[in-house]
């Protein structure tokens, strides 16, 4: 999400302005159940196009619309500057993290990707 993002507008306001990519990118991260994640680079496989900056991009600019929070890093980092909003987010949702080193600047934890990480299936296995 950035700026630029329509925060939290209905994406049907934006349909007829919206690339057909996006639209794409932006149905994809609606289907992710509550609780689990897709990588960008998960969503450009699952499309068959593009790659994970394309990815990024779109949720960047039209991603507020949608569970933005459910399109992540591969490395399970929280997204700069919105971490304590996707956190609130993946707490609601009893999304699987790791707690934060000492290191880790501002103690956030990390997705467990190994266990959050969903294949685009047609049902959710569970991620207790």
């Amino acid at each position: 999400m950035s700026e630029q993002s329509p925060a939290e507008d209905t994406r049907e306001g934006y349909a007829d302005a919206l690339p057909e990519y996006a639209e794409r990118v932006l149905e994809v991260a609606e289907r992710i159940p509550p609780g689990r994640v897709m990588t960008y680079g998960d969503v450009a496989e699952w499309l068959e196009e593009g790659g994970p900056r394309q990815v990024g991009r779109v949720m960047a600019l039209y991603g507020g619309a949608v569970p933005w929070w459910r399109v992540v890093r591969a490395d399970g980092a929280l997204l700069p500057g919105h971490e304590l909003s996707a956190l609130d987010h993946y707490r609601a949702e009893g999304t699987p993290l790791k707690a934060a080193g000492r290191s880790t600047e501002g103690h956030l934890p990390r997705l467990d990707m190994r266990r959050a990480r969903w294949d685009g299936g047609t049902v959710a296995e569970g991620h207790t």
